[in-house]
This record gives C-alpha cells, sequence and structure tokens, in this order.
C-alpha cells in the first residue's frame, strides 16, 4: 500500500509552516505502507497540478494533504470542501480569486472519503487535542481538498482522501501574542496516527464528531 502525503510550503509573509516541516518528519513506514511524502506550492492551480504528476508517478492508494490553521488549537481532519474559490489573501503567486467555482463541471461539495472520525478517536487516546472540523476555508487548503477528491470522483476511483488542519507548531508563536500552537513533535506523532489509522480503517466509526456552529 502507498500513501501519498502532502503539505504546503510557507505563506501568507510566514517564514516556515508546519505542515511541510511536519509531513518530511513523518516515518517513510507506516503498518506496512509506502508513505510518499511531497511539498506542494501554496498557489491556486499549481498546488493540483503537483498533486496530480505525483498520482501518475506512484499511484497510490490514499491521499492525505495537510494545511496549516493558524488559530486552532487541534489537529482537525476535514469534513467537506466546497467548489468555490473566495481568496481574503492573495496565494503565493499573487492569485486571489473571488466567488470562483474550482471546477465547473465538479459537484458543489465533495465529503471526505477518510475514516476521519477513527482519526480524532486514536488521535485522542494518545492525547493529541483533535475534532473534526467542517469548513476547511476557501482558500487553497480548500482548493486542493476539493480538487484531491474531484480527481478521485473524475479519474482515479481507487484512492482514498482527504485533508487534515494542523495548528502553527511553537516556534510561529513566538513573534505573536496569544495564539495557539503545538509541538512539532506531536504533530509528527498526530500525523503518524492518522496515516495509521487511514492505512487500518476501510470503514469510519459511528461516534459523535458534530457541532452546533
Amino acid at each position: 500500500m502507498k500513501v501519498l502525503l502532502t503539505g504546503f510550503e510557507p505563506f501568507g509573509g510566514e517564514k516556515i509552516n508546519p505542515a511541510a516541516e511536519a509531513v518530511l518528519m513523518v516515518k517513510d513506514n507506516i503498518e506496512n505502507a509506502e508513505v510518499i511524502k511531497i511539498i506542494i506550492p501554496t498557489v491556486r492551480n499549481k498546488s493540483l497540478n503537483v498533486i496530480e504528476n505525483a498520482i501518475i508517478e506512484h499511484n497510490p492508494d490514499i491521499i492525505i494533504s495537510i494545511g496549516q490553521a493558524g488559530g486552532r488549537f487541534e489537529i482537525t481532519p476535514e469534513r467537506v470542501a466546497i467548489n468555490i474559490d473566495d481568496y481574503r489573501i492573495k496565494d503565493n503567486e499573487g492569485n486571489q480569486p473571488i466567488d470562483e467555482v474550482i471546477y465547473k463541471d465538479g459537484e458543489p461539495a465533495y465529503f471526505s472519503l477518510l475514516p476521519i472520525k477513527s482519526m480524532v478517536q486514536n488521535l485522542h487516546q494518545n492525547n493529541i487535542p483533535s475534532s473534526i472540523s467542517n469548513t476547511a476555508g476557501t482558500f487553497v487548503c480548500n482548493h486542493v481538498m476539493y480538487g484531491i477528491l474531484y480527481l478521485i470522483n473524475k479519474k482515479y476511483p481507487h484512492i482514498k482522501g482527504g485533508f487534515v488542519h494542523i495548528p502553527y507548531m511553537t516556534s510561529q508563536a513566538i513573534d505573536k501574542r496569544n495564539v495557539p500552537f503545538m509541538a512539532l513533535d506531536e504533530i509528527v506523532k498526530g500525523l503518524e496516527i492518522i496515516v495509521s489509522t487511514c492505512v487500518a480503517n476501510n470503514q469510519d466509526i459511528s461516534i459523535v464528531g458534530g457541532s452546533i456552529h
């Protein structure tokens, strides 16, 4: 089995991105699955081009894309991606689409194909804060999650895919006031648990994972 794990380059004026830092530190083999790690540009269409090239080259069984969500306290598997680009800031090549669909022939939304509730449960059992997120935003993270699920739906039905957001890492909080963060080694441990969960579980569990807001 092969798992494609992706992390973003820094964006928004940050010098580092914990997604890239953590992805590169994840073990190369987890539960007898080969883990292929790539860093993708924080750029609207190039990000998906890099991912599809990796799909063609490696033929993964699972794709897990990791992104930074500054302001979140937990590791948050995403439930759903929506077919809209509405960028609050410019991406790394200056793109700032407003209210534009990602794929005209795509569904309004796609749901994660990963066992997100099992991920949260296993992270909790290892004392790592986690919860399900019901919005991946409308920036490049959502663009990538939606694009991965679109590609799976249209071209690569054998693949399971989804997206996970992580908090700032500790060093990013030095110049910020009152922001949540998580140690890099804990993020890496969390990602390895997530990979292990995806490899071991063909179906998700049915437990409470919703929210009021």
